[in-house]
């Protein structure tokens, strides 16, 4: 458990991107970090006669090279989560959804590396029927959050031309404790816009209203139930999928009981992104919350502090054309070295400790 000594004065020189208002000054709070983190196809090696894997990067190499990059992969993949939020809870997330990865394996891989190993990372996964063969995962350490409850929930979305399903991610749900604090996590990875956006659009509102029911479910349970809702959403805060369908708002005390605050509305109106394409910039990466994680609901245990985009240069091109890009892993079916096409997300969860 970390501890640390806030001071106003400090903290709004330190913050000065912070999106949110800064805790009381002089008080001690136990801080906690949540990130989210696009993998961009993180693939083993090993052919799977059941999933279309021979289409991924990867597998496009030579045989005699693809351990080698998959053990590039995974440090590269370490590195990042190892860092996210360090520069205040001085250690890695306490927990990590992340999207984009093959199966339970590469999971397994990932967190046993020497760089997370240390943390004791559990995993939550659930094979999606995703026709690319990727899913969804969910990383806690061990010590620092115990799982109660861990399901998956069918997407159904149907071709409007045939109404054969459209078999893509479905949500993973964990509820669990954060040192004896009930909060459940919906991770999201929703459909592309292959197609363009608005004719993919239904798609992702079909997602987005499957999270609102699952909200809406845990509230009929809990009307004050801590909720944060993560995920690769293929569509910007400002969206119709998180803006209308969710209700997500952008003001903090826009939001009332049962309502979800979107700190990314802010960041993307700002000129923020997670990712680029043909040089526009979008924040498909996102963290919500539910009112009781706002500090001004007043409640018990952790609350949502700052909402940030984990950015720093090794994650970014350098140079040429592709200048201040995510430094993504491949180009084709070229490794480049990189890490990924998306930039992590992360947010602050604070505590006071009482003396």
């Amino acid at each position: 458990m970390f501890k640390i000594l806030l001071y106003g004065l400090l903290l709004c020189s330190a913050f000065a991107k912070a999106m949110t208002t800064q805790p009381p000054a002089a008080k001690k709070y136990q801080v906690q970090t949540v990130a989210f983190y696009n993998l961009e196809n993180l693939f083993d090696t090993l052919d799977d006669p059941l999933l279309n894997d021979e289409a991924s990067p990867i597998m496009e190499l030579d045989e005699a090279l693809r351990e080698e990059v998959y053990q590039k992969r995974l440090a590269n993949m370490a590195r990042v989560i190892s860092k996210i939020g360090t520069d205040v809870a001085q250690v890695p997330p306490a927990v990590i959804g992340v999207c984009e990865v093959e199966n339970r394996k590469v999971l397994e891989d990932l967190v046993n590396h020497p760089l997370l190993r240390p943390y004791d990372y559990g995993i939550e996964h659930y094979d999606s029927p995703d026709r690319r063969g990727i899913d969804t995962g969910f990383l806690y350490k061990k010590r620092d959050f115990k799982v109660l409850k861990s399901t998956s929930k069918k997407l159904l979305i149907y071709n409007e031309e045939n109404s054969e399903r459209i078999y893509t991610r479905d949500p993973l749900i964990v509820s669990g404790l954060l040192h004896d604090d009930p909060i459940t996590f919906i991770v999201n990875h929703w459909p592309s816009r292959r197609g363009g956006e608005q004719k993919s659009r239904s798609k992702r509102n079909a997602a987005a209203a499957l999270n609102k029911t699952i909200i809406d479910s845990l509230h009929s349970l809990d009307a004050m139930a801590k909720i944060i809702v993560m995920g690769d959403l293929n569509d910007d805060p400002t969206n119709e999928s998180v803006a209308v369908v969710l209700n997500a708002q952008e003001q903090r005390q826009d939001v009332q009981p049962q309502m979800i605050y979107n700190p990314f509305i802010n960041m993307i109106k700002q000129g923020y992104n997670t990712l680029l394409y043909r040089d526009s910039g979008n924040i498909f990466d996102q963290i919500m919350v539910t009112y009781p994680l706002l500090l001004e609901a007043e409640q018990t245990g952790f609350q949502y502090w700052q909402a940030h985009i984990y950015n720093p240069s090794y994650l970014m091109n350098q140079t040429g054309a592709f200048k201040g890009y995510p430094y993504r892993s491949f180009i084709g079916s070229s490794f480049t070295g990189g890490y990924s096409d998306h930039f992590p997300v992360y947010i602050y969860l604070i505590k006071e400790l009482k003396n």
